[in-house]
């Protein structure tokens, strides 16, 4: 069974910082890039961005890069969204999956259930 559970989220205060866990389990981490993923209320889903597993490399959209670190401990299977100077635009549902991008991910259909990060004023 391919499982991806994330955790972290909560309330944090504009400006400030939070960190998401992505564990995976149930395939090959190491195959496959993990993307992560946030759609905010009456929004469609946003490309964050993803790392290659096998070699750290990481891609990120034009909206978060410089704040916004993806990171990976492939022993523990998982992978962290560290998010700083969050905005008004960055409340959402975050969620990860298998694949980079929205089409692939889609297609292969391995997501999380999602975790909240709520911004203060």
């Amino acid at each position: 069974e391919v499982q991806l559970v994330e955790s972290g989220g909560g309330l944090v205060q504009a400006g400030g910082s939070l960190r998401l866990s992505c564990a995976a389990s149930g395939f090959n981490f190491d195959d496959y890039a993990i993307g992560w993923f946030r759609q905010a209320p009456g929004k469609e889903r946003e490309e964050v961005g993803c790392i290659s597993t096998g070699d750290g490399s990481t891609d990120y959209a034009a909206s978060v890069k410089g704040r916004f670190t993806i990171s990976s401990d492939n022993g523990k299977n998982t992978v962290y969204l560290q998010m700083n100077s969050l905005e008004r635009e960055d409340p959402a549902i975050c969620c990860c999956a298998a694949g980079c991008y929205s089409a692939v991910a889609g297609m292969l259909g391995f997501w999380g259930p999602g975790a909240q990060v709520t911004v203060s004023p």
